[in-house]
């Protein structure tokens, strides 16, 4: 009986094979900013199933590695960054549906990933479909529209994802991770509305995101307007702020 054994002798002898195994992999939602629409990088498929197909960039999880160390390696792999040290991951949600998969038995796990656009834009690597990975960013309004098909099932996963980046735009500080080191304020404002769907009122806006704003005491023009200021932000944690209130 196992009790009687030392825990070395039970893991000697114990024989992993007598148990199925599900493969896991990650998918990567890569979310950014584009002419003012939240925007995501798809790629085409390759290979069966679903050959042709949109999907979002995904790998299957190495023994020997973390969930997290599986969405860097994507994001690094996929986008031809040199590091994703700087990029503001978060696990999304695990996808176990038994059939989501016609291959196998494949658990996912989905993480998105947010950028700013000057970043994509910086990019030259040229993707497997010969296109540059800016010309990969589809808007997420449209993704989602009917009769768009999307291979497996990153439909449902575009879509979680946009819920959670908008709940989270209602009081942390996710919206920043969509916009360069420095940026104005109408820039910030128009970030968070384009995540809450939603306009907002310049002065009430300026007063809740007041401590979590910094000036960089540079400027900068826009357009025929007057210069306006650079603003970074603040480092550290942040109180709780109903921005879309």
């Amino acid at each position: 009986m196992n009790q009687d054994l030392s825990e070395e002798e039970f893991l000697r002898r114990y024989r992993s094979e007598s148990y199925e195994k599900p493969s896991v992999a990650v998918d990567l939602l890569i979310f950014t900013i584009k002419n003012e629409k939240l925007c995501i990088y798809m790629t085409k498929r390759q290979a069966h199933p679903f050959w042709g197909g949109l999907c979002l960039p995904g790998v299957f999880v190495r023994m020997d590695e973390t969930l997290e160390e599986a969405a860097k390696r994507c994001f690094v792999e996929k986008t031809g960054f040199p590091d994703g040290s700087e990029i503001y991951f978060e696990q999304l949600y695990t996808w176990s549906g038994i059939h989501r998969d016609p291959r196998m038995r494949i658990i996912s796990v989905s993480y998105i990933a947010l950028v700013p656009l000057e970043q994509l834009q910086q990019l030259d690597k040229v993707q497997p479909e010969g296109m540059k990975l800016e010309e990969q960013l589809f808007v997420v309004e449209e993704l989602l529209e009917k009769g768009v098909e999307v291979a497996f099932d990153h439909k449902d996963m575009i879509e979680y994802g946009k819920e959670r980046i908008k709940n989270k735009a209602e009081y942390s500080k996710i919206a920043f991770a969509f916009l360069p080191e420095t940026f104005t304020l109408p820039q910030l404002q128009k970030t968070y509305e384009i995540l809450l769907d939603k306009s907002l009122y310049k002065a009430n806006f300026r007063k809740k995101v007041q401590d979590m704003v910094e000036e960089t005491g540079e400027m900068v023009l826009s357009g025929a307007h007057r210069p306006s200021k650079l603003y970074r932000a603040v480092q550290g944690e942040m109180t709780e702020c109903r921005i879309g209130k």
